[in-house]
């Protein structure tokens, strides 16, 4: 798995993946954390890109690596400053599970 998939790790053109970048984080896991990370905050493009992965994908492990990631990111961002309730961050992703 890469680790730390995001939009800004993957280049696109057109419709096809061209290249991922920035696999520092790499490592043997569950592949769904990546389709997780990649889509976390953006619920309204899970339907795209688990079509585009080609398997079998369960729903609801994706939706536990969110909140997963997001309760972890909520610790991290306590810690350095930051606020996590701000709109749109962790502590939205975690209500949308609700």
């Amino acid at each position: 798995m890469h680790g730390d998939l995001q939009i800004a790790h993957v280049f696109v053109d057109v419709d096809e993946v061209t290249g991922v970048v920035d696999w520092s984080e790499a490592g043997q896991g569950d592949a769904l954390y990546d389709l997780a990370s990649l889509t976390l905050g953006h619920p309204e493009h899970l339907g795209d890109v688990v079509a585009g992965y080609g398997a079998d994908v369960d729903l609801d492990v994706i939706r536990g690596w969110w909140s997963l990631r997001s309760l972890t990111a909520v610790r991290w961002l306590l810690e350095h400053g930051f606020d996590p309730s701000s709109p749109g961050c962790e502590v939205d992703v975690l209500r949308s599970q609700l």
